[in-house]
């Protein structure tokens, strides 16, 4: 067929137009810290990888530090320091790293008792001047400082979860608090718990670095006593994330594998109201699970969780105008035990690590579908649990 002049640049104009709707970005390179079990394993700490989102692989740079149980890891905003959970039973401490991106080494600057048993989450304060850390086994919240060289500081609150328990006497027979975040407006604190059935709230005064159940002064009501999300019984929360405008917060139940999503503004007195609870399960699936991390897309289009037992990725889109979720998929993740993942910061990439097969899953995140493709698999990878990306210069 003959091509004319003018059809070849009606042809490219088009391609021009749509072109831009799928922007290509940069290839990028990140630093990768991943956090294993060490206990009866293979591992000795802190494995750090170097990660290409041109070719979605994982470069292994070795151990970063040699550390017991870093079972959950984060890095401060400023990016020079890390910080990790080392989960020991009543033995558990806090480590403080300073970070070197050449060597992709951490050295240790110290570390602190955990104030109580098997901390499994940390997160900073909306200052960076605070780190919060969840205690599964003894059901506490601890606050520690950040000193300006980056160590911590003795704790300036240590609070025990209190409230009705769970109807699971295995799981739900004590407070288990397993995740810890600021509100969007920092002057509060959200505590999963596990063995309560519920999202507690507790307000956080940045000065003292102190947590306190109750309004926040000059809020809403002084007449409101507790802004906790309670959830159906025997859900057993696990972790949660905040819609983009931080008007819902969606919570992963560990026990009942759901996801139920909460307005933190309700009709009744700003008490947070559930309005949806879906499963993290395909239909018809009856095996044994426990649904373990959930995340949601940065563009807020597409919220993710993982399961151990089906051992899988679930995809779910979220409406823009009502928050509700809708399912989108089921993902293997080609091994056994997913208890975490994380999505790269481009948003291009869904890194989900195996506990139990020790190995990291590379997947590519369709911006239009949500779908999950397998790009790559490391292999060898000793008990992972946890993985954070850095930024290097």
């Amino acid at each position: 067929m003959k091509i004319t002049r003018r059809c070849f640049f009606l042809v490219l104009s088009c391609l021009l137009v749509i072109l831009p709707a799928f922007p290509q970005t940069p290839n990028q390179k990140f630093l990768v810290f991943v956090g294993t079990y060490t206990d009866k394993t293979d591992s000795k700490g802190i494995y750090a990888y170097e990660f290409d989102t041109g070719t979605g692989k994982l470069a292994p740079k070795g151990l970063a530090a040699e550390t017991s149980n870093p079972s959950w890891l984060v890095i401060h905003p400023n990016g020079k320091w890390a910080y990790a959970a080392n989960e020991s039973g009543k033995q558990s401490t806090i480590s403080a790293f300073s970070i070197d991106t050449k060597s992709a080494k951490l050295a240790l600057l110290n570390k602190l008792p955990a104030a109580g048993e098997d901390p499994c989450y940390l997160s900073f304060d909306k200052t960076g001047k605070y780190l919060f850390a969840a205690n599964y086994t003894s059901g506490n919240v601890v606050v520690f400082p950040i000193l300006p060289d980056g160590k911590l500081g003795a704790a300036t609150s240590n609070v025990k979860d209190a409230g009705t328990l769970g109807p699971n006497k295995e799981r739900q027979e004590a407070p288990h608090s397993h995740w810890i975040e600021p509100s969007i407006d920092g002057r509060s604190v959200y505590v999963a718990d596990l063995g309560l059935d519920r999202v507690l709230w507790y307000s956080f005064d940045a000065t003292k670095g102190t947590l306190a159940p109750g309004p926040v002064p000059g809020s809403f009501s002084h007449k409101l006593l507790d802004l906790s999300a309670k959830l159906a019984p025997g859900t057993g929360p696990r972790h949660v994330v905040f819609s983009p405008k931080g008007g819902e917060m969606y919570v992963l139940g560990e026990i009942q594998s759901t996801v139920t999503a909460i307005h933190l503004i309700g009709l009744d007195d700003y008490v947070p109201t559930a309005f949806q609870t879906i499963s993290a399960l395909p239909v018809g699936f009856s095996g044994h699970n426990d649904a373990a991390e959930i995340a949601l897309h940065p563009s807020g289009k597409w919220l993710f969780a993982s399961n151990r037992g089906h051992d899988s990725i679930a995809v779910f889109s979220v409406d823009p105008a009502t928050g509700k979720l809708e399912r989108a998929g089921d993902y293997s993740t080609g091994g056994k035990e997913p208890r975490h993942f994380a999505i790269d910061p481009t948003g291009q990439f869904l890194l989900a690590e195996n506990q139990n097969s020790n190995s990291i899953v590379v997947f590519r995140i369709n911006p239009e579908t949500g779908a999950l493709s397998q790009i790559s698999i490391t292999e060898g990878v000793p008990s992972p649990v946890c993985l954070i990306f850095l930024r290097t210069p």
